[in-house]
């Protein structure tokens, strides 16, 4: 019998202590002054059509004037749940974060609170972010003060729609109509656009005949310009192969002739690739001009060799690579 009123008079006697501690920590501090603490926040940019699972973050910034400081112990703790008219709201505090600046006359604490949406209903229902309490304490005195910030007010839906619902009262008017989103296409379609300019720029700049564009006026574009308006005959094709000799004389920097080739490349070495087509040059030329019962197999007419030499030269000037057989 005395162990069992032993027992229970330690019972009653841990009752009264957390009874005590309970009531000592729901304790309601003055409210400090509004010449010593102002506050801004910053509150998600809608206040509806939140669903489980959700997050939400605010951001309150805080100025507290001398002789005040922070308690910063006094912050919400990560895992607190907001109650909602003595009821569990299912708005739980997932993280928290605080700058601090200090200035001479003022501490600036920056709030970073985010909270996250665990709970849920059948139709949308209104819930709120709670205004924080924080203590503040006056410096060099016991002093203990409290600032409750501003709440949030927003609205939570489900997930899927019972029953009938009237749209007319569900809908907010603070929440813009929901928009199908297309910058995603768009900027591929900008990027694709940007590729296609790019490569008709440069087959431009490969086949283009004019002087649109740097380094497509050298002598070899000008010869080739020039060779496609002489006549299909024997005298055209003497003035055409003169066109060239001087095309060559001209990126040279002084004539060059067939026992030259080597001496001209090693002074250009952009028309390395082309030497065998500029010897088979020199070899038509001396057929045309001096030996004309030497054989020479152009594989084609040769105006019209002529001129696919004088594209092969003028891609060598304009620093491209053409595609030439040995």
């Amino acid at each position: 019998m005395k162990a069992r009123n032993h027992l229970l008079s330690l019972l009653f006697a841990a009752t009264l202590l957390v009874t005590a501690i309970s009531s000592s920590a729901d304790v309601v501090l003055p409210s400090v002054d509004s010449r010593f603490v102002s506050v801004k926040e910053i509150n998600p940019s809608r206040d509806a059509g939140y669903v489980v699972g959700d997050k939400l973050q605010r951001t309150m910034i805080l100025t507290v004037k001398q002789p005040y400081i922070l308690i910063k112990e006094s912050l919400p703790i990560v895992g607190y749940e907001h109650r909602y008219r003595g009821q569990v709201s299912g708005i739980e505090l997932t993280g928290i974060d605080i700058e601090e600046q200090r200035e001479s006359k003022q501490s600036v604490y920056t709030i970073r609170l985010e909270y996250q949406v665990f709970k849920i209903g059948r139709v949308a229902k209104p819930a709120i972010l709670r205004g924080e309490i924080v203590k503040l304490r006056q410096q060099g005195s016991k002093d203990v003060k409290q600032f409750r910030m501003p709440s949030f007010n927003f609205r939570t839906s489900p997930l899927s729609v019972y029953g009938e619902v009237n749209l007319k009262n569900e809908l907010s008017p603070f929440v813009a109509p929901l928009k199908l989103h297309a910058d995603k296409e768009w900027l591929a379609l900008k990027i694709a656009a940007g590729v296609l300019a790019a490569s008709l720029l440069a087959l431009l700049y490969i086949l283009g005949a004019r002087t649109w564009l740097p380094y497509m006026g050298g002598a070899f574009a000008k010869a080739y310009r020039k060779i496609n308006k002489l006549p299909e005959d024997e005298q055209g094709l003497q003035q055409a192969i003169s066109t060239v000799h001087a095309a060559l004389h001209q990126v040279a920097g002084q004539s060059v002739f067939g026992n030259g080739v080597e001496h001209f490349l090693q002074t250009k070495p952009a028309f390395s690739v082309a030497k065998p087509e500029i010897e088979r040059f020199f070899a038509l030329s001396r057929q045309i001009f001096f030996d004309s019962h030497t054989p020479l197999d152009l594989g084609m007419p040769p105006k019209q060799w002529l001129k696919k030499f004088c594209r092969q030269m003028r891609d060598c000037e304009r620093g491209l690579r053409p595609e030439v057989h040995a």
